[in-house]
Formats: C-alpha cells, structure tokens, sequence
C-alpha cells in the first residue's frame, strides 16, 4: 500500500491518494470467504460443504469491498501519526479524483480523500503583553459572614435550654382535641412528636412555641401552622397523607425536651475542625488563613477571566490564518444532525473562531512542554468533587472518601476528557500568567461577577 499527499497551492488543504495492492488484502479476502463458506446454507449441498467457486462468485465482491474499507481508514491514520500530519476534523472521499471501484476484479484500486490542513501558529509571549488580573478583595463583612457559617455548620447541641427559641428542636407529646378544648376520645395522641418552630410556616402558630418553657403545653393547629401541606402534616403527626388532608382540630404540645443549636465557640477545637490539627492556634492566625483561604475560592473565577482577556490578546497576536473552508463546511454539514447550509453560514464564523484558539492553545502547549500528569487530573477531579459535596452541605469529607468520589467521576469517559482539557487550560493559564505582565485589579465578587456577565453578553 502506498500512501501520499499532495498539498494545494495556498497549503490550507490536501489530497490524499491511497493505492491499494491486491496483495494487501487478498489473504484477508480468502478467510473472509472461508468463514462464509462454513456458515452458507445453499439449496442441494451440506452445511459448509459448498463449492469455493461459488462462495467467491456470490460473495467476493462484498468480501472484498468489506475488507478494502477497513484497512484504507486504519492506513490513513497510521500515515497522519507517523508523518505528523496536521489536519482539522476527518478526511471526506474526494468528490472530483474518485474512480469507480471495481471490486468485481478484486485487483488493484486507488482511493482519493480531501483532506483540510491546519495553518501554522507562531505566538510570541513575552512581559510586554500587559493584562489585567482581577483578584477579589475580601472585606470583613464576607469573612465574618464566612466565620458564621463555619460555627453554625460546627456547631453543637445542647439540650440544658429551659426555654423555646426558634431554632431549637422540642420533642414531648401531641394531644388531639374537642372543640370545646378538651381532650378528643380515640383522638390522635403522638408520644414522640418533633417540631422545630422554625419551619413553622403560619408566624402566629409558630410565635405560640417560641418562649415556652419544658414541661409547658402549647395549643396550637398543625394544619394551619403547615398551611395546609399534607406532606408536612402527615410527617408531624406520624399518619398517612390520606388521613392528614382531613384534620383540622387543634393539638396540644406538651414540651418534654428542648435541644438548642449552639454556634462553635472561637475555640482551639473549632479551628482544629475547620483547618486541621495544629495548623491554626490563635484567633488572629484563624482570621488571616481563612481571609486568604476565601480568596483562593475566587482564584479559578479570576483566572478565569484572565483566559478570556489572553484569549482575545492572543487571536488578535495570532492574525488572519487561511482554512479549507469549502472542506470544513462539507465536514460540519456531515457531522452536524439537522444542520441546515443556512444554519452553519450563520454560524461558520464562531465556529472559525473557536478552531483558530484551539490551534493557538495546541500550539502553546506544544512548543512550551506544557504536560498533564495523572496526578493533576485526580487534583482537579478532587476539586470538582469537593465543590459538588459542598453543594450539599458536606464541608469535611475525609481525604479517602473524597479520592474514591474523584475516582469514580474518572471512570465516565467523557467527564475523564472534561476535567484533562479544564487541566490543560489551567496550566496553560498559569503559563500565560508567569509570562505576561499582570496589572493586578482589586474588586470585589460582585464587580467581578459583574465583568463575566459584561462578557457573556457580548
């Protein structure tokens, strides 16, 4: 087999030419035929027992045909990786060059593919390229809103409270009564009931328990203290939703336990629980690591808009680059479902932009040896991680259980490329940035919130 490419003129596109000997696909034609013959079940002869002559005649063409078009796309892309040949997207049958295959003959064939060339990329980054580094001023207000939420979460509980108050949790037993006050015969009688008067939805209802001392009873009406909600009723009065919607009596609450949340006190314990054994021992140590460790949260978002000003910088650096974009078009309208030719017009020059930073990026990362070890994938994947169980309240996850999270999101295949291309953004940010001259902007997280969406609704 002999493969070779001819380049056009302006060196934005190619012909590739791919000849094909008998002999490279002849022995695989052969046991193609052999397989058919021991699974063709022809009228007057035995299973398999088939003359060859008539195997061929009935099946070589389409033998032949199968196995010419499994070899000519594996030898493509054997010669594209050993002779590193740039090309965007895949080669597409050349309209133009193609002769009529005749696999009749099962000899020699030539197979012609229009291929599209990637443009040369020279970038120069140097300390003369100057751009602005957002960096998110943290003020008291958000640090001590942070320590807040770092107590609450770490908080205790105790159960010495004499008295309600709104977030406490009171346990004690629910009475069913009569209209006239008094206890309901065969009414509903709950031993264990909880409630916390907070999600009392009713504010009337709810300012009943607030104040109540233990061993105290309260009157009040849990349908509308929960405005109704079957769900929330039911569960309150341990019954079926069935059987909730239809009450309507009021309770009485008699309190036989209180238990209030208190916050973390500003203790040696609390900072061992939110920064680690030792790590923080005085409040003014606290302070300071937590001031910088919020700043840190905001670093992907100010390097983030970081890689759009480098973005813009470098396209513009990059200039006009030349495509095949006769091929390009042909190769979008194959790939893309239900893509219209006035569709992809409208948005062929996005698109064009899009490729042009994808060549800059591979080129830089390229030429810079700029390489994403196993190590900086399973960091991400963990940061990821960690920011999903955040979501949901889980702060201090076990360094073991969050690796095993991070290994599984590895698993899925294509979140496994998301997080090595969000990888490979990030070390070519911090490329960019060791390279550039910074002139580093204090704002604050709304400013820059502000800023992306400026961006997004360019």
């Amino acid at each position: 087999m002999n493969i070779s490419l001819k380049r056009s003129d302006d060196a934005v596109s190619g012909v590739l030419k791919v000849e094909v000997v008998k002999a490279d696909y002849a022995d695989q034609v052969e046991k193609g035929l052999r397989s058919y013959r021991q699974k063709a079940e022809i009228h007057g002869f035995r299973k398999g027992m088939a003359p060859m002559g008539m195997i061929r005649k009935m099946y070589g063409k389409a033998v032949a045909a199968d196995e010419v078009n499994k070899i000519v796309p594996e030898s493509i892309v054997n010669y594209i990786r050993e002779n590193d040949v740039a090309i965007l997207g895949e080669p597409l049958p050349s309209g133009t060059e193609q002769p009529e295959i005749d696999f009749e003959a099962r000899g020699d064939c030539e197979f012609y593919f229009d291929v599209a060339l990637a443009p040369e990329v020279n970038i120069v980054w140097t300390k003369e390229d100057k751009l602005p580094y957002y960096q998110v001023t943290v003020d008291d207000e958000m640090l001590e809103k942070q320590i807040e939420s770092f107590r609450e979460n770490y908080g205790i509980l105790d159960d010495t409270s004499e008295t309600v108050e709104e977030k406490d949790l009171i346990k004690g037993v629910v009475t069913e009564l009569e209209d006239d006050g008094s206890p309901k015969e065969g009414g509903m009688v709950v031993e264990d009931a909880i409630l916390m008067p907070l999600y009392i939805k009713d504010e009337e209802e709810r300012n009943k328990f607030i104040g109540a001392g233990k061993n105290s009873t309260v009157t009040f009406n849990p349908a509308k203290a929960y405005d109704g909600a079957v769900a929330e009723i039911a569960s309150f009065l341990k019954t079926d939703k069935s059987e909730a919607g239809s009450i309507v009596n009021d309770f009485t609450f008699e309190i036989k336990e209180i238990t209030h949340h208190r916050k973390a006190e500003m203790d040696q314990e609390f900072f061992d629980k939110v920064f680690g054994e030792g790590n923080v021992t005085t409040e003014e140590e606290f302070r300071n690591k937590l001031r910088e460790s919020i700043r840190g949260q905001f670093t992907p978002q100010s390097d983030a808009k970081f890689f759009l000003d480098a973005r813009k910088l470098l396209l513009e650096k990059a200039g006009n680059m030349n495509f095949a974009d006769d091929i390009l078009k042909r190769q979008l309208m194959v790939s893309g479902e239900n893509r219209t030719a006035e569709k992809l017009e409208e948005e062929y020059p996005q698109i064009i932009e899009d490729l042009k930073f994808q060549l800059i990026k591979k080129d830089l990362v390229k030429k810079n040896a700029i390489k994403v070890t196993d190590e900086d994938v399973l960091r991400l994947a963990r940061r990821f991680a960690q920011s999903q169980l955040a979501q949901y309240g889980m702060y201090s996850v076990p360094a073991e259980s969050l690796d095993n999270y991070a290994r599984e999101m590895l698993k899925n295949e294509q979140t496994r490329r998301d997080i090595i291309d969000h990888a490979t953004d990030d070390k070519l940010t911090v490329w960019l940035k060791d390279g550039a001259d910074l002139d580093i902007k204090e704002v604050s997280s709304d400013d820059l919130n502000k800023l992306f969406r400026e961006e997004n609704n360019k």
